[in-house]
């Protein structure tokens, strides 16, 4: 087989195997509020949906990326892919939401050990002078299928079932599969690196305890002793988890990459940023399919708009923080990002698409699009190039992290708002005791809660306003608490980046 056959097989492989990925991102969270009806969810169980598989994905992609260099890349990459694929048929067999949190979580395995394998695959075929162009075809595909993620998982769950969006993965990884045994060589760098179980497990058991106490406050209390505890033994776990790194032979983290400050900078903002967006990306379904009646198919094309931009400017942007430094690009996009969340937030309840969220949704795609090739670029300059791979995998990393312990915090301050507004508004109406109390045990389902039959018709409209303004109400905290994160990058970009540009 020609060279040149040999890595376009290879470029196919990484572009397919990651797509699974990207689509599962981004269209799981349009089908959330659908599975929630469907599996009768509370809220806190729907996070677990969407926290289970970035946990173990932001703990263990960078000890993908060192199986991969140690083991062969093509077979860590493949097995990555067939535990994906199996996971994925769990989820859409899922008889409860126990049961798909579980599958869930196996996901994210799954997506730590092919996640950074289509890249490093990539990466080893191609030579420095084509590299670039690989790599930047591997990045539109991945643009493209983001994109389509939100629109197909809606169309999937409204025309077939939320189901769907996980079998189509199995085909999918079929064809990885064939195309890593029968087209694909193995590679792995020279020197093996060393591994670092224990600290993957820490990272784990840090993240993973932090997340269950946020996720569990809002109905147990931070008295309660499950959510007290998980909450210690998770800072305990993160502390024991910096001591670990620091005196590992071969760290999975090594912490001297940080006296970078730019890389440092870099981190944090992106740390921010990205957990901005995702408690936004989270919460927004639930806005648009339960308080406004969107479809799901009309749900996922709302975000289009923002898609579009990211896909159209980012390579304008990449060009123009060259020109200019990263400095400015990284204040001003963020700032924008926080912006659009703000006027999302203040817009009036019950407007129009067009009117109360498009304004808004176009003012974060374009903080997005202006923020992330800047980003990218200032992470990879700001460490020598032979920790090219360390850097991209800590970065990236650190935005799933970022999303999964945004997601946690949020959330929890938007349930508690709407329990106490839900508990608030009841009072004021005349329930029977039952009633009520049938009510209040379903806060935690938010507006998917289920008005009693036995309720009058006058009394169900009211019930069903109280629950409205309560959602909007939590909604609204969520998007500022959001923007207040993208502020905050803003901030740090302003402080911390000192790249320069060029004329």
């Amino acid at each position: 087989m020609r060279q040149h056959d040999a890595r376009r097989w290879v470029l196919i492989a990484g572009v397919l195997g990651s797509s699974m990925a990207f689509i599962d991102a981004t269209a799981v969270n349009v089908i959330l509020p659908v599975l929630q009806n469907d599996l009768r969810a509370t809220v806190a169980e729907v996070q677990w949906v969407i926290e289970a598989y970035q946990l173990f994905l932001a703990a263990l992609i960078l000890l993908g990326g060192a199986l991969g260099d140690r083991f062969g890349r093509r077979r860590v990459f493949a097995a990555g892919v067939f535990i994906f694929a199996v996971a994925s048929a769990a989820c859409g067999f899922a008889p409860s939401a126990v049961f798909l949190i579980g599958a869930r979580a196996v996901q994210g395995i799954g997506g730590a050990l092919l996640t950074p394998g289509s890249l490093a695959l990539i990466t080893g075929a191609y030579e420095d002078t084509e590299r670039g162009a690989a790599i930047g075809s591997w990045s539109a595909f991945s643009a493209l299928t983001s994109a389509a993620g939100p629109v197909l998982g809606g169309w999937l769950a409204q025309h077939l079932s939320w189901r769907a969006i996980f079998f189509l993965n199995a085909p999918i990884a079929a064809a990885v599969l064939a195309i890593c045994l029968l087209r694909v060589k193995d590679s792995r760098p020279a020197q093996k690196p060393g591994l670092d179980p224990g600290g993957a497990l820490l990272a784990t058991l840090g993240l993973g305890g932090i997340t269950y106490g946020l996720i569990e406050s809002p109905q147990r209390g931070f008295a309660d002793a499950a959510v007290a505890g998980s909450l210690v033994a998770g800072a305990i776990a993160s502390l024991a988890f910096i001591v670990v790194e620091s005196r590992a032979r071969a760290p999975m983290l090594p912490l001297d990459i940080f006296r970078s400050r730019a890389f440092a900078g870099a981190n944090l903002l992106t740390l921010f940023l990205y957990g901005a967006l995702g408690g936004f990306f989270f919460f927004l379904p639930f806005d648009l399919i339960q308080l406004r009646g969107y479809s799901p198919t009309q749900a996922g094309a709302a975000l289009l708009p923002f898609a579009a931009l990211l896909f159209a400017g980012s390579r304008s942007a990449g060009a123009l923080a060259v020109r200019i430094g990263a400095r400015k690009p990284l204040t001003l996009g963020p700032a924008l990002a926080a912006a659009g969340l703000v006027v999302m937030a203040l817009s009036p309840s019950g407007g129009s698409y067009w009117t109360s969220t498009l304004p808004g949704l176009l003012l974060l795609g374009i903080g997005m699009t202006t923020t992330i090739a800047p980003l990218t670029t200032t992470v990879m300059s700001s460490c020598p190039q032979a920790r090219a791979g360390l850097a991209s995998g800590v970065n990236n990393a650190v935005a799933r992290g970022a999303s999964l312990l945004a997601i946690a915090v949020i959330g929890a301050a938007a349930i508690a708002s709407f329990s106490a507004r839900f508990e608030e508004g009841l009072a004021k109406l005349p329930l029977a005791p039952q009633v009520r109390s049938e009510l209040l045990a379903q806060r935690s389902r938010l507006a998917a809660l289920e008005i009693p039959r036995s309720v009058s018709a006058h009394l169900r409209k009211s019930i069903e306003s109280t629950v409205a303004s309560s959602f909007r109400d939590s909604f609204r905290l969520a998007l500022l608490l959001a923007a207040s994160l993208a502020l905050a990058s803003a901030l740090v970009g302003l402080l911390t980046i000192r790249v320069k540009g060029r004329r």
